[in-house]
């Protein structure tokens, strides 16, 4: 361990991959964490996992995320090291575990359908064709699926189905993203499958996972020393080929890192003994946020070059991905969420009442039959620390905001804030004077939210260690890990964990994808739901 101490490294972007990987490499590689420097455009690190505003001006929040505490292996791995910030002698894993067992999830209005009735989704809705291609897809090698989309495989009806609302809005997948990846999904959370429409396996941080995940690790990593320098945009790698002595290759290695602070260049020298860990791409990149009187700006990543430095990697080192995969097209990735803040109990007594749920037990309701396909969810408050015990906040999304509404006669990525909630309030049949009297709502329009899905070739992602780099590793959802899934948390760290491993060459375990795909007891449950 003490032949780490004086390696330095440095991380290109703030986000959660970065995060756990500066921990990886202090706990279990030895450095000195003065040694570490994370660099992030942003005035706030966590990357896609933020959260902000305040009662006044109303809370953001671009995604929020539902967990499972039988997998997620690293990250429960990580965060049983971190101390929560409430409890220094309980680990976060120990309060998000005491959190889940006072506040169950019991959905008991997880599709309404357009006449505002409940739906009986315990009926997943397959034909025996429906059965049928989704056992050829989930027994189907990736091979051959290739870049395949999921609409491939499956006629219209399976479209139509309960199963095919529920998964989808569980997750956010379209017909034409990946079908390696909908494979995946299928067998990393086959154990869900039994309960999707009631999402009991579904759990939750005590607050949002910024203040529940993000702020511990980083009040733990300062304790460690890391240097963090915000607002500070890596602008390019300096990067060349050298003869590796260890395996008599040559290997691509970082010589210098360009960013840029205040509208000046500064140069850092990287040596072959040092690392470089970079985020490559960025699902929330080129985001932008209205308000309750103006709708979301449109941004590409022209607006904010958060592609820039993986284009030019990849240009000199094709084994390092192809981002052109993933950020070309837009109006297959991109959709549209919005955070509502209440300074009153109107709005979630009126759900208690009508779905039998209080906040925090209910998961998601999707209104099926939305143009938008909006889904939103209440969860327990507070859902921020700094929340005033007479404010609420709500999360929502529609994965068709280019579509016109139902109620509102323009596409959602037209509407304002106030636009948005007048179309929820159509739906659900509430009076908005009554329970959005005293809302505020803003909408955040994310091109490439669910970029990461798009059909791929195994190859147009990196692996967290190229084989040819030498102290360049990747930690972000455009990485190639076998067998796990993207869009969540998990496959981040799991990342981090891989690359900073494989740097050091530590003989450590990295925890093993649980394999509830193979235990028999999972699979004759979901034979029997899906014939339910």
């Amino acid at each position: 361990m003490n032949n780490n101490q004086d390696k330095k490294a440095y991380f290109i972007g703030g986000g959660i991959g970065s995060l756990a990987a500066a921990v990886f490499l202090i706990r279990d590689g030895g450095l000195d964490g003065k040694n570490i420097t994370i660099y992030e455009s942003l005035a706030v690190l966590g990357g896609s996992l933020d959260a902000g505003g305040n009662p006044q001006q109303g809370y953001t929040l671009r995604g929020s995320r539902m967990l499972t505490l039988n997998i997620y292996e690293c990250t429960w791995e990580l965060f049983k090291s971190i101390p929560s910030l409430t409890d220094p002698n309980t680990s976060v894993y120990e309060e998000t575990v005491a959190f889940n067992e006072r506040v169950k999830s019991n959905a008991k209005a997880r599709l309404i359908d357009k006449n505002r009735a409940i739906v009986d989704a315990s009926k997943l809705g397959f034909s025996m064709e429906n059965r049928a291609e989704l056992l050829k897809l989930s027994e189907a090698s990736e091979d051959k699926l290739g870049n395949s989309c999921i609409s491939d495989w499956f006629s219209p009806s399976f479209f139509e189905t309960n199963f095919w609302f529920m998964w989808r809005t569980s997750f956010a997948f379209s017909p034409w993203h990946s079908a390696v990846e909908f494979k995946r999904y299928l067998h990393r959370f086959m154990q869900e499958f039994p309960n999707v429409e009631t999402m009991t396996g579904v759990k939750r941080t005590v607050y949002n996972q910024y203040d529940s995940m993000i702020l511990p690790l980083i009040v733990w990593l300062k304790s460690h020393g890391v240097n963090f320098m915000k607002e500070c945009t890596v602008t390019d790698l300096d990067t060349a080929y050298e003869l590796d002595p260890k395996t008599g290759t040559e290997k691509v290695v970082v010589k210098n890192l360009i960013y840029e602070n205040a509208g000046t260049s500064k140069t850092i020298g990287v040596t072959a003994n040092d690392l470089v860990f970079f985020q490559n791409g960025s699902m929330t990149d080129a985001s932008s946020y209205g308000s309750m009187t103006t709708a979301p700006k449109f941004y590409t990543k022209e607006d904010s070059q958060g592609w820039a430095i993986w284009e030019k990697l990849a240009k000199k080192y094709p084994e390092f991905g192809k981002p052109e995969v993933f950020n070309t097209n837009i109006a297959e990735s991109f959709w549209e969420s919005f955070t509502v803040t209440l300074k009153d109990t109107a709005f979630f007594d009126q759900m208690e009442k009508f779905s039998g749920n209080k906040a925090g037990t209910g998961s998601q309701v999707t209104l099926k039959d939305s143009n938008w396909f909006m889904s939103f969810s209440l969860n327990n408050q507070p859902h921020y620390k700094d929340q005033p015990a007479n404010v609420q906040v709500f999360f929502t999304y529609g994965l068709h905001p280019d579509r016109v509404g139902n109620f509102v006669g323009k596409p959602m990525t037209a509407c304002s804030g106030e636009e948005i909630l007048q179309e929820l309030c159509g739906h659900l049949k509430f009076d908005y004077d009554v329970v959005f009297a005293n809302a505020i709502c803003i909408p955040c329009r994310m091109p490439y939210i669910t970029s990461m899905f798009l059909p791929r070739l195994k190859t147009d992602r990196p692996l967290p260690v190229p084989k040819n780099s030498k102290n360049l590793a990747f930690v972000s959802q455009f990485v190639e890990i076998p067998d796990d899934v993207v869009f969540t948390v998990e496959y981040s760290i799991r990342a981090a964990q891989m690359a900073v491993y494989e740097l050091l060459e530590l003989d450590l375990k990295i925890p093993p994808i649980t394999k509830f795909d193979k235990s028999l007891k999972v699979e004759l449950e979901s034979v029997v739901k899906a014939f339910h």
